[in-house]
């Protein structure tokens, strides 16, 4: 008797754990965690350009297994970095949230303004300058604040080696907005979210990752020659082909970028070891911060920036930019795996996307006989100066140049009895004599219009009265402004507004969802998901293939 009493319990103990093993992988009432993954800079085409070289376990595991928003877009003109990125966390255009572009000038006091630049606030961690950023500009409210307000006890985390980034991404009050401080090699914040850096981020950074990282040498991932979807590898002919990738063998046998005789921690910002950095912090703040412990919702934003500068320096067809993907895709496979094991892959929901795209290099362009070019703001704007000098006479009539934008002398064209109106439309003329320029179009026009298709409700929906310019123009498709890098993104064609959209884990299930998302229904999709209310100046709709 007594052993057929072992027995029953025995088989009764393990009801119980299989019992107890398929209730763990039912999705929890709501995600213990929303992790948020923008790989900046990152176009829609890349995850078809670069599928033959990824593995199994990053980018191929969430668009295998996880619900794909194939017609993603941003519906503004200045796509840069910073407005996607509050476009994101806000649910709203850059003409609601406040975020117009990375910099902008203010007219009453003749500031450049740096989108996410307080002077007020002290760094905490770091050196001087490195901390002195808060979220003070944006002027609608975030999911990270939504989801704080709704429960004070659900925890936001931002991280990224940019501070931009981070901020924009979590908003005005999470529990902790973290950076990276190219200065000191160490992870920071602000006096506006926290006087002393947690515990788990002090022990971080005496771990001296950053050394680790910033002292190795660039090398490929597979063979140069392999190489198949950069720019060496389009030219036609054969033979100039395999001189051309000779030479680059010859050159770098491997190596794309070699270590600096100096530790320098600034290589990290345009480096795929930069993404490897953010990526092992993320961790460090999963476990630090115990995100997704708890029936709690939280929220971690991970912005992987340093694609943003590796586009700007080598182009989207570069070999760098191949090997950037092909090594962020591992540290992606490695991230959600963490995440899986620690937290349940069905008590996390993973959303993948990008702030923005970018432009191939007029050059790659003009290989296959397309048009495109580069506009030269400063010798444009000089230009402009000599020809309303010659028509108003002598004065500073322009006082600014940011991101397309045309900022004027508004006190000299009022105190020489000039309308504003007339006088925005005669630079506006003259900009659509510039090779390149496609449209150009007044504050006012902006302003006593309402455009709800085309171009121009996109130059709108970048249009804010108080911190948008006077005049701002648009460049043709391939053009690029000529700014330091050897391309940008900063238009509103599908190169710069199409990007990837993907949804994994918890109750999300597999499909393609071919229907247009506009890039502001992100956060009120998330809203309405864990229902919370949505940001106060979302303009954005649930994505219906999600919450259904």
């Amino acid at each position: 008797m007594n052993k057929a009493l072992s027995i029953v319990l025995v088989l009764m103990g393990l009801a119980s754990t299989g019992f107890s093993q398929q209730r763990m992988s039912i999705p929890s009432e709501k995600p213990r965690l929303i992790v948020e993954i923008i790989v900046s800079q990152m176009r829609y085409d890349y995850i078809h350009r670069y599928w033959d070289k990824f593995g199994e376990g990053g980018f191929k595991l969430l668009v295998n297994e996880g619900a794909f928003c194939k017609n993603a877009r941003y519906n503004y003109l200045l796509t840069q970095s910073y407005p996607g990125l509050a476009t994101i966390s806000t649910g709203a255009n850059p003409m609601v949230h406040g975020i117009i572009s990375n910099k902008w000038y203010r007219i009453s006091s003749g500031d450049a303004i740096d989108a996410v630049a307080d002077e007020k606030v002290s760094t905490v961690g770091g050196s001087f300058f490195s901390g002195k950023f808060s979220p003070k500009n944006i002027i609608t409210s975030t999911f990270g604040d939504e989801l704080n307000l709704y429960d004070p006890l659900s925890k936001v985390i931002g991280v990224s080696l940019d501070p931009g980034s981070s901020i924009l991404t979590t908003g005005h009050n999470p529990t902790g907005a973290f950076w990276f401080d190219a200065e000191k090699g160490n992870w920071v914040s602000s006096s506006f979210f926290m006087s002393n850096l947690p515990a788990w981020a002090d022990t971080f950074n005496t771990k001296k990752f950053a050394n680790l990282y910033a002292d190795r040498e660039w090398n490929a991932s597979k063979p140069i020659s392999t190489y198949d979807e950069a720019d060496t590898n389009k030219i036609k002919a054969p033979e100039v082909k395999k001189k051309l990738i000779d030479k680059l063998k010859s050159m770098w046998d491997g190596v794309i970028l070699k270590k600096s005789p100096t530790l320098t921690y600034s290589s990290l910002l345009e480096t795929p070891y930069g993404n490897l950095l953010a990526k092992d912090f993320a961790i460090a703040s999963i476990v630090g911060e115990n995100l997704g412990a708890d029936d709690h919702t939280d929220l971690l934003a991970v912005t992987f920036s340093a694609n943003r500068n590796i586009s700007y320096k080598y182009g989207p067809q570069s070999i760098e930019v191949e090997d950037t993907y092909i090594k962020l895709d591992k540290e992606l496979a490695h991230f959600l795996q963490f995440i899986s094991q620690s937290v349940g892959r069905e008590n996390v929901l993973v959303i993948l996307t990008s702030d923005q795209g970018i432009a191939s290099t007029p050059a790659y362009l003009e290989k296959s006989k397309i048009p495109g070019g580069y506009f030269d703001p400063k010798k444009a704007m000089a230009l402009l100066g000599s020809y309303l000098k010659a028509i108003y006479g002598q004065g500073n009539w322009i006082t600014a140049y940011y991101e397309k934008q045309i900022y004027l002398n508004h006190r000299l064209i009022e105190d020489s009895n000039l309308k504003l109106a007339d006088f925005q439309q005669k630079v506006a003329d003259f900009m659509l004599e510039f090779s390149g320029v496609s449209n150009a179009i007044t504050g006012s026009t902006l302003q006593s219009s309402n455009f709800t298709t085309g171009i121009f409700e996109k130059f709108q929906n970048s249009y804010n009265q108080r911190r948008s310019g006077d005049i701002i123009i648009n460049l043709e498709p391939g053009w690029v402004e000529n700014n330091g890098g050897i391309t940008s993104g900063n238009s509103a064609y599908s190169y710069d507004v199409h990007v990837p959209l993907i949804w994994y884990g918890w109750k999300i299930k597999r499909r393609s969802i071919l229907s247009p998302v506009n890039m502001t229904d992100i956060s009120p999709t998330l809203s309405t998901l864990i229902g919370i209310t949505w940001p106060n100046g979302a303009t954005g709709n649930p994505i219906k293939e999600l919450i259904e």
